[in-house]
């Protein structure tokens, strides 16, 4: 077969390249955010593929590989911070997480459009749960009381802590949280804002002469960090920010907690 001459000449030895065809309208209605350590198991690309997709709906892609051999470099903190970077500057109205090991019901773009056409709140999460034998569900009122369940499949429960495998955020509450935070070098070369961290910290007890640390994850440190510092009030929502817990798990969006070897989590639905 002769080599066309409509493409250059390299793409002859690269048979899998192909051109991108940009249009002229942009549309920057979500950016579906994906931090993944590579590992991505065949039922999460089935279940991120194969999404019932709203009619007359768009989305962009932004996945951000995390190293596993390198802590120190990028975490998924760092990954979430370069995914809202990237929607702020290309002013998406809405970021969506999809973590690569949170498997998404067919649903579940059908029902997060319904979120993001009404537009009358800034978070949305799924319901997933630790992997864990018993599992336990990402559901938290409070710190430090273990996790709230008093609720069934099906319902919409407010809550002042989400996880973020599974979730849908306005970009106008990032954008005023990415105003007040510090800039940092994330694996040394992108400098963004610390809108998400990962908090560790160390300090000595002058009682006891002891050594004490608290280690936390950057989902529930996100979610602290938007009640203190009156986010959703500065960002617009203030009918929201007014609630004793300003975030919805919408359970209709179940999803599947995957881990490396294929179990999933939970075994069994018991909720």
């Amino acid at each position: 077969m002769s080599q066309s001459k409509t493409y250059p000449s390299e793409y002859a030895t690269q048979p899998y390249m192909a051109l991108l065809l940009e249009g002229r309208q942009e549309l920057h209605r979500v950016l579906v955010g994906v931090p993944t350590l590579g590992l991505v198991r065949m039922e999460w690309a089935l279940a991120r593929w194969s999404q019932f997709v709203p009619t007359n709906w768009s989305s962009s892609d932004c996945v951000q590989f995390l190293p596993q051999c390198s802590p120190l470099n990028y975490t998924v903190a760092d990954a979430r911070n370069l995914i809202v970077a990237t929607a702020l500057q290309h002013d998406f109205e809405w970021v969506l997480f999809n973590d690569s090991d949170t498997i998404l019901p067919p649903h579940a773009f059908v029902l997060f459009n319904d979120y993001m056409r009404k537009a009358k709140l800034p978070v949305v999460a799924g319901l997933y749960f630790t992997k864990s034998v018993p599992a336990e569900p990402l559901v938290y009122r409070g710190r430090g009381n273990s996790y709230f369940a008093k609720w069934k499949l099906g319902d919409k429960v407010w809550v002042d802590g989400v996880p973020m495998g599974c979730t849908l955020i306005h970009t106008s509450l990032l954008r005023v949280m990415a105003d007040e935070a510090p800039e940092y070098l994330a694996q040394g070369r992108h400098r963004i804002r610390q809108v998400f961290d990962t908090p560790k910290i160390h300090w000595t007890d002058p009682e006891l002469g002891a050594i004490r640390s608290f280690q936390g994850t950057e989902d529930l440190s996100w979610c602290d960090r938007v009640i203190r510092g009156e986010f959703l009030k500065k960002a617009g929502w203030t009918t929201v920010a007014k609630k004793r817990y300003p975030f919805l798990i919408d359970t209709n969006i179940a999803c599947l907690h995957i881990r490396e070897d294929g179990v999933k989590f939970p075994l069994k639905w018991e909720w």
